[in-house]
């Protein structure tokens, strides 16, 4: 397998309302950036992924505006040739996108000669291959694309042909195709669609639910393995035609509760049922197709699923699963007790309903900021003014918090000398005085106290483990989004865990806490 990069560069800072595309509306569309901010933000991602020695490069379907007007990615002498390839020291090969060399202003002779001129090394030609390589042969012999550029090509190409391999065993091996889809694949899936899920909200620890509860199922996203699956599946941007074969939500909570009743848009009488679950998200998309603002594209639920939303959680105490690639527009949620981001768990809607029910804990956590409003769009950490519903890094958590922090202990036991003096401070403050009878934390002060020591020597220590580092902090974001206070403080905590300082992260969250 040979990694790539993509899409280089600034793919992810397209200006609203500035593509070119079709009717889309952001995406393949203008990114306007000065050089500095350019390095700071767009490029660093590149340059850490060459110096790990990533073979290949994609550049994006957008361009790039420097100040002298925009350029697609395709054609960027400059970004290519001069800054990957130059600056970076890139010695892979770089290799277009679908078809992405047409969308170049000119000719097609035109738009050979500039891709292939501006550093692009393999071009993804599906239907048009013959005329691409007598346009270049013609290019190449007219002397507009010269020799060294397709040398230098091949030689990229092949360098990474004989790190592969492929001149020995050209050929894929199958022995293993049987096991593609298989039990213990999709064991893995529902591992990894469960530990996803990120529980927004838990007024009055709805959940996990029981499994004796009636439960009432409703919304458009409950029994659609097509949604779940989102953009791209056998049949692309599509829940109709062939589906991977897999467990919707709705059969997943069926296989637990003891009574389940269905109505997709709740119409069903509501009476006799302890709670309600409303599946509520988007229909598949992926790449442009996905923009605010093409085919009637909002980011706010569909009027169906609102309706349902209002109708069961004014009845029922209920929880609503968010099933989307990205956040929604989720409105007033005073009348809903339980929110959780189900995200798209592609085939295992048992992944879904694992937490939801118990079977393992909610431990997930944003990876990117829930806005309050469409206004506030774009909203990220360090903005002047943040608000959000949820901030980054936002994840309630159900398993308790004192076993968490004496497995950490344990863990750290066996460690060098500072992970070992973490452990010793931490079982101080694991008495039972510190703690509820749920694991919940009792004293926040001596229990920050001791995570924060702790924290400073996990930060020297060469033994611990991220995972462990991390569930020493968690314990402090416990007590900091129980008190659900400046999420300012909450965000940053977790970029300060992301960079490794760990001492600055719990800091952060007991100032929140206060």
């Amino acid at each position: 397998m040979l990694a790539t990069a993509k899409h280089y560069v600034g793919d992810g800072g397209t200006a609203y309302g500035s593509s070119t595309t079709g009717d889309y509306t952001i995406d393949q569309g203008v990114t306007k950036v000065g050089r500095q901010e350019l390095e700071r933000v767009h490029l660093g991602p590149f340059e850490e992924a060459v110096q790990r020695g990533v073979a290949t490069v994609m550049p994006s379907f957008s361009s790039v505006d420097l100040g002298d007007g925009p350029l697609k990615m395709h054609a960027h002498d400059e970004l290519i040739n001069g800054t990957l390839k130059g600056e970076l020291g890139f010695e892979g090969f770089v290799i277009s996108d679908w078809q992405a060399i047409d969308q170049l202003p000119g000719d097609y002779a035109s738009d050979v000669r500039s891709s292939v001129d501006a550093g692009l090394d393999m071009i993804m030609v599906p239907y048009a291959y013959p005329q691409f390589t007598t346009t270049l042969k013609a290019e190449v012999e007219a002397g507009r694309v010269p020799v060294a550029r397709v040398d230098d090509a091949v030689a990229r190409i092949l360098t990474q042909k004989f790190r592969l391999g492929l001149f020995e065993r050209p050929y894929a091996d199958r022995s293993q195709l049987g096991d593609v889809g298989s039990a213990a694949h999709r064991a893995v899936a529902r591992k990894a669609a469960a530990e996803s899920q990120v529980l927004l909200k838990n007024a009055g620890g709805l959940l996990p639910l029981r499994r004796d509860a009636k439960v009432y199922v409703a919304g458009s996203n409950a029994d659609d393995l097509g949604n779940q699956a989102g953009g791209w599946t056998i049949t692309w941007q599509g829940s109709s035609g062939p589906i991977t074969p897999g467990t919707t939500i709705l059969q997943a909570v069926r296989s637990r509760a003891a009574s389940v009743t269905y109505s997709r848009d709740a119409s069903a009488d509501l009476a006799g049922h302890d709670v309600g679950v409303v599946v509520v998200g988007e229909t598949p998309y992926a790449e442009g197709q996905g923009d605010v603002g093409r085919a009637g594209r909002t980011l706010e639920l569909s009027a169906a699923d609102r309706a349902a939303v209002h109708r069961v959680c004014g009845t029922l105490k209920c929880v609503v699963l968010v099933v989307s690639g990205r956040p929604l527009l989720l409105g007033d949620l005073s009348g809903v007790e339980a929110v959780v981001a189900a995200w798209l768990p592609g085939t295992e809607g048992d992944g879904v309903a694992d937490p939801l029910f118990g079977a393992v804990p909610y431990t997930g956590r944003l990876p990117f900021t829930w806005f309050r409003s469409v206004a506030q769009v774009p909203i990220n950490v360090g903005d002047a003014s943040y608000d959000p519903l949820f901030p980054y890094g936002w994840g309630l958590r159900t398993d308790r918090a004192r076993d968490r922090l004496a497995a950490a202990r344990d863990e750290l036991a066996r460690g060098d000398g500072l992970s070992k003096a973490a452990s010793a401070t931490l079982t101080l403050v694991l008495t039972e005085r510190n703690w509820h009878a749920d694991g919940s934390v009792r004293d926040p002060r001596a229990v920050l106290g001791a995570v924060g020591a702790a924290a400073a020597l996990l930060e020297r220590s060469k033994s611990d483990s991220y995972a462990v580092d991390d569930a020493v902090v968690s314990v402090a974001r416990d007590v900091a989004q129980a008190a659900g206070k400046r999420p300012d403080l909450q965000a940053s905590a977790d970029h300060e865990l992301a960079a490794g300082d760990l001492t600055r992260a719990v800091d952060l969250l007991a100032q929140a806490a206060r």
